[in-house]
């Protein structure tokens, strides 16, 4: 136990826990309690809008199973993950202002709500829930998980103590603080991760010998890590190319990073965000990624993946800076994590409690069944990520595919064709979840694609035809 190193992660902690006490009294305070747990009572600036969602976008697989990821295949695997930095901005771009607007004009705090009042129904409505459980267990797991990892690396205790520590920590700012905690937490965190990334990538090059060097050494290793296809040439481009689905446009489809396009204050902040989103972004995934790829030069022989970048770290950077460097995968994923236990925790509370079993409940009461939830919710987890996945990066991206196979098209032709009904969406989200389920399966890799890509395809063309099929029985919308 490196007592330099682990001083400046529990400074990292004390600033979260404050900034959950600090957010905690806007909802002592605020006239709407699930507009202000759940969604920062929609007031958040260009600069936390941005950091949020690159917060909560960049998660585990960004900095522990990304990186290992990238120790095992090469390079190609930086290309594959730079597929990324559009995702911010296609999000902003996409939803917009459009977006924003009819959130408030339905008062909707979730996704679930916005989709349910566009399409008024309640099978669209209970689906959406339903799939947002389902997928963010998935998610959550994978990130319980890596944060208990790095705790394991760096403190030196055992998995099952590690992960206590870690869900703890976590769910102790996110159940007293709610939405806004974790927007102000975003923002510290995404600083930190974009500070960690510079300094590891920076040390990365200096310890192998300048860039020159560790090219030439990857070279003489295997000159497949170089290649775009891979040290096994198992990444093809076809499938390379699936990933801008999946990790670039798809984003839209994920609930956990499309409800931050609801809770900025005004148009200004949005554009900010778009600007400042791309650019960080590119930054962590870009360096964050190239030190994998340098630590196979640096540590040879890791048979770990998700330990990589811990590795690298506490060999190459005195103690206190492998403290700060360690703080960026732990913010990246406390900052996922806390935005998934809260949409899930939305998902039961404002989707399922409020609006179908006791829509009149008392304030108070919500707020307790809230706090439970929250706590819950965490306790399962806990209990999933006991038995860990062999490498993360896989974990969180089925959760992803999953996502946007059920939202990507009820989400975005819901706000742009007049056209799209209930049917068509109630159908699109059956098929994509289905089709997405029945290959990852049995066919994960058909045509060389990521499994992503058919699933969309398919609830697309459903949420088309059935939405023109059934246009006779269904008044359309108007905006």
């Amino acid at each position: 136990m490196n007592i330099q190193v682990i001083l400046p992660l529990l400074f990292f902690l004390i600033i979260i826990f404050i900034a959950g006490i600090y957010a905690a009294k806007y909802i002592k305070t605020s006239d709407s309690f699930l507009q202000e747990y759940f969604l920062g009572s929609r007031q958040l600036g260009g600069f936390v809008l941005a950091m949020t969602m690159i917060a909560t976008y960049g998660s585990a697989s960004s900095f522990l199973g990304g990186p290992g990821a990238a120790y095992h295949y090469g390079l190609a695997w930086v290309l594959l993950a730079m597929t990324q930095v559009v995702s911010g901005y296609f999000l902003l771009m996409v939803l917009g202002k459009k977006f924003a607007i009819m959130a408030r004009k339905y008062d909707a705090v979730t996704l679930t709500d916005f989709l349910k009042s566009r399409y008024n129904s309640h099978w669209v409505s209970i689906i959406s829930a339903i799939s947002i459980i389902i997928f963010l267990f998935s998610a959550m797991t994978a990130q319980w998980v890596g944060g208990a990892r790095l705790i394991e690396s760096v403190v030196g205790v055992s998995y099952t103590t590690a992960l206590f520590i870690f869900a703890v920590s976590v769910m102790i700012y996110v159940i007293i603080g709610g939405f806004r905690a974790v927007a102000i937490t975003d923002g510290i965190q995404g600083m930190i991760m974009l500070g960690g990334t510079i300094i590891i990538v920076v040390a990365a090059i200096i310890a192998g010998g300048g860039i020159e060097n560790i090219m030439t050494e990857l070279r003489n290793e295997n000159p497949n890590l170089l290649s775009p296809y891979g040290s096994d040439k198992s990444l093809t481009p076809l499938y390379i190319s699936s990933f801008w689905i999946l990790v670039g446009v798809g984003v839209v489809g994920l609930p956990q990073v499309s409800v931050r396009a609801m809770s900025y204050k005004n148009a200004r902040s949005m554009h900010k965000a778009i600007i400042i989103g791309t650019i960080v972004i590119g930054i962590i995934m870009l360096g964050m990624h190239l030190a994998g790829v340098f630590a196979r030069v640096i540590i040879p022989g890791i048979n770990v993946p998700d330990t990589v970048m811990p590795t690298l770290a506490l060999s190459i950077l005195p103690p206190w800076a492998a403290g700060i460097v360690l703080a960026a995968p732990m913010a990246a994923i406390m900052s996922t994590v806390d935005s998934l236990l809260l949409l899930v925790a939305s998902a039961i509370v404002k989707d399922l409690y409020v609006g179908y079993i006791n829509p009149k409940a008392e304030i108070s009461k919500i707020k307790t069944i809230s706090f439970w939830t929250t706590a819950l919710i965490g306790g399962a987890v806990f209990l999933l990520a006991i038995h860990p996945p062999e490498l993360l990066i896989w974990l969180n991206l089925f959760s992803f595919g999953g996502l946007e196979a059920v939202f990507i098209w009820p989400v975005v032709l819901g706000l742009y064709w007049h056209r799209g009904n209930k049917y068509g969406a109630i159908s699109s989200m059956v098929a994509g979840m289905g089709s997405y389920i029945f290959f990852h399966l049995w066919y994960p890799d058909a045509f060389g694609m990521h499994t992503v890509v058919l699933p969309v395809f398919i609830s697309l063309i459903v949420f088309v035809l059935v939405s023109i099929s059934t246009s006779a029985k269904h008044k359309r919308i108007t905006y």
